[in-house]
């Protein structure tokens, strides 16, 4: 299927609105080597980043995830996309409570570990003394001031891993979190089913609006432990859902890609179950991201341009 161009749907004229539609990735390996949204298997980077800002408004990074990122390649995307244009970034794993390979770590910080941190095969935010864990934030939120400097910076997305619960220490990182990333606008993405259950979905919600950080939506398979429900919320400056698809057989299968995991088609009808929840988002927020993370092949190109057409026609 051949994506439309620009002229017959609607992302940047929504964002106009404050509303922002993009995709997880501008880069995935099924998107680029297909012929249905790129002009050119063979792009250059700067290229293929310069024609998806032609597209639209946001994208999501998610490479700062798996390592921090550095201030020469976040001013090379503030330069290679307009004005206006927003990038959402993954914050990096070691912050967010997911085991990092020591290999990861900045250079410096690693050679100063603890012998007993360093030959271990993974850390954790609660191995580090107090000194490098402050170390590691102040750098990551340093890495992204090309960005922030531009205005091109929204969201850091904090992905909280499945076996973090509702709990005090929990909401204490948190809260720490957002004193030591100050300036920054932070977003939460459970993956614990527990935080908006009945208990605790009330103390969830208010625990994120005192310290205004932005609860992430999301529209995901149900029914499992990592399930959580589509609920709509808006606890920070912005609002954000991210769209995982609802692929229920690959939802918690192990040896996937995130692209294969993620791999769903979007209808008109699930999408339009999110429109008067999205308007009702955009009532009490500055921004409205709406991100795609079906990014197999053209997925979240085309559930992006769906979603954007649906909105406009609803107005």
């Amino acid at each position: 299927m051949t994506i439309p161009p620009p002229a017959a749907n609607s992302p940047h004229r929504l964002a106009t609105e404050g509303i922002l539609i993009g995709t997880a990735s501008w880069t995935d390996p099924t998107l680029v080597e297909t012929d249905s949204f790129y002009p050119s298997t063979e792009m250059t980077p700067d290229a293929r980043l310069r024609f998806y800002a032609e597209q639209f408004p946001l994208v999501e990074i998610d490479s700062t995830y798996y390592g921090p990122p550095n201030q020469k390649t976040a001013a090379l995307w503030a330069a290679r996309t307009p004005p206006h244009f927003r990038f959402d970034v993954k914050a990096y794993r070691l912050l967010t409570q997911h085991p990092t390979p020591p290999a990861s770590l900045w250079k410096d910080l690693r050679t100063s570990l603890p012998e007993e941190l360093a030959a271990k095969p993974n850390l954790y935010a609660r191995d580090l003394p107090t000194e490098l864990l402050d170390e590691a934030f102040r750098r990551f939120g340093e890495g992204l001031q090309p960005l922030q400097q531009a205005g091109k910076l929204g969201i850091l997305l904090f992905q909280l891993p499945p076996y973090v619960f509702p709990s005090r220490p929990t909401f204490s990182y948190l809260a720490k979190a957002a004193e030591r990333l100050a300036g920054f606008s932070l977003g939460v993405e459970f993956r614990n089913s527990r935080f908006l259950d009945d208990q605790h979905r009330e103390t969830t919600l208010g625990f994120l609006g005192e310290h205004r950080l932005s609860y992430i939506c999301v529209d995901e398979p149900q029914g499992f432990r990592s399930s959580v429900p589509p609920i709509a919320a808006t606890t920070g400056p912005i609002a954000e859902v991210r769209f995982h698809g609802r692929n229920a057989l690959t939802w918690e299968a192990r040896g996937l890609t995130p692209a294969e995991r993620f791999r769903h088609e979007y209808s008109a009808s699930e999408l339009a179950e999110w429109v008067p929840k999205i308007r009702a988002l955009g009532e009490d927020a500055h921004e409205v991201h709406l991100v795609f993370n079906n990014c197999y092949g053209d997925l979240g190109i085309r559930g992006g341009r769906l979603l954007a057409d649906l909105l406009a026609e609803r107005q």
